[in-house]
């Protein structure tokens, strides 16, 4: 019997990567053959460029012709150590930074260019040439987090669990010992004054206010460990959403810490669609998944803990590996370590379009986009349904 594994003869482009913009309304995606640009709602093709050669890492600069493009693939483009600023204008790159060791992450703004390597944030002015402004050292970052704000930076700390946060203009730096164990994932809001974080445990959500570092709640995705794919704060600091390898979007209330998410969550316990809201006191939260018993005491923990107010199914595809070296370049297997066969491509990416309406994106060979929006539901809380999808590959 022939037990050989059988030859991929699929022309068909892979996605190695998929992240959205700053202000979600495009994401990027990374091919084995180029890369492209999508609008975010509807799904649509913007920009296609085919390099004939693998795109890993995609970054965009909002919607400017600045591109921060890294090698990947079966055939990069480029070294995986080298960070390539693509002028799509003139079609050529402008700028190239190049590191003694693969590169997982890039962050980009109108002043910085953020790389983020296994151990290190190496922080550049975004100029010609980039000035090298500093470096930080971070515990191991198989999964390359990085969140670059107007005026802070969020990263893992040296020691596993803890996050650095640095004031990009001033240089302080301020450290929150998020975790006991290693981070799994970071989301800084729009605004830069709200920091969610995940550790690789994977039940308990936790955010923190940037400006004094405390902790402002702690939520809880479920009781069994999960690998968390994706953090996502609303556009006014009012709800989280999460996606996790259960293949299950979470939508979260976050209580009000300023003046802007106060007045958000203070029209949504005024309004008739949806069940309890967060206001500093969780026990309205609490109630929506445990009733009663979340108000004994003594009992566990996990019958007063904050849960999500509504859930969905997103899809994961049946991808169990990308085939041969495709995976390098996805973040989602660095955890693997770069240059490790197989491994699951990257899913479960949100993006909030507005504060009740987010995309889901996911890469790999059934690279998918969906769209979810939160309604009234038949009791009158909220729920989270799918209003489309698409397989943005197939489709385009």
């Amino acid at each position: 019997m022939n037990t050989r594994q059988a030859i991929d003869n699929s022309s068909s482009p892979v996605s190695l990567s998929a992240a959205f913009n700053q202000d979600n309304s495009c994401f990027s995606v990374g091919l084995d053959t180029g890369f492209c640009v999508f609008n975010s709602d509807p799904c649509e093709l913007r920009v296609g460029r085919d390099f004939g050669a693998g795109i890993g890492l995609v970054e965009m600069l909002g919607r400017a012709n600045y591109i921060a493009l890294v090698g990947g693939g079966k055939q990069p483009k480029f070294p995986q150590n080298k960070v390539i600023i693509w002028d799509d204008a003139k079609q050529k790159p402008v700028i190239t930074l190049e590191f003694r060791s693969p590169i997982y992450c890039v962050r980009l703004s109108r002043t910085r260019i953020i790389v983020t390597l296994c151990n290190s944030i190496h922080v550049y002015a975004f100029s010609s040439p980039p000035e090298k402004l500093s470096v930080f050292e971070t515990a191991d970052n198989p999964f390359g987090l990085c969140c670059l704000g107007d005026r802070v930076l969020a990263f893992p700390g040296r020691t596993p669990g803890q996050v650095q946060l640095v004031e990009i203009e001033r240089g302080n730096v301020s450290i929150i010992p998020a975790h006991s164990a290693a981070l799994r994932a970071l989301d800084l809001s729009p605004d830069g004054e709200v920091l969610a974080t995940a550790s690789e445990t994977g039940t308990l959500i936790r955010i923190w206010s940037t400006a004094n570092c405390s902790r402002i709640a702690e939520l809880r995705r479920g009781v069994d460990q999960a690998a968390i794919f994706s953090l996502a704060i609303s556009p006014s600091n009012a709800l989280l959403a999460t996606t996790s390898d259960k293949s299950t979007l979470h939508i979260f209330d976050l209580p009000h810490h300023s003046s802007r998410s106060e007045s958000s969550i203070t029209r949504r316990q005024q309004s008739p669609v949806g069940g309890p809201a967060v206001n500093g006191n969780s026990d309205d939260t609490n109630s929506q998944k445990w009733g009663i018993l979340g108000k004994i005491p003594l009992l566990p923990r996990v019958f007063s803990d904050v849960y999500s107010f509504a859930s969905a199914h997103f899809e994961m595809g049946d991808e169990v590996s990308l085939p041969g070296q495709l995976a390098r370049a996805s973040i989602s297997t660095a955890a693997l370590g770069l240059g490790v066969l197989g491994g699951r491509p990257l899913k479960g990416v949100v993006g909030w379009l507005s504060d009740d309406t987010l995309v889901v994106i996911g890469a790999g060979r059934d690279g998918r986009w969906e769209k979810f929006v939160l309604v009234e539901g038949e009791d009158r809380r909220r729920v989270c349904v799918r209003q489309g999808w698409k397989r943005y590959l197939s489709d385009s």
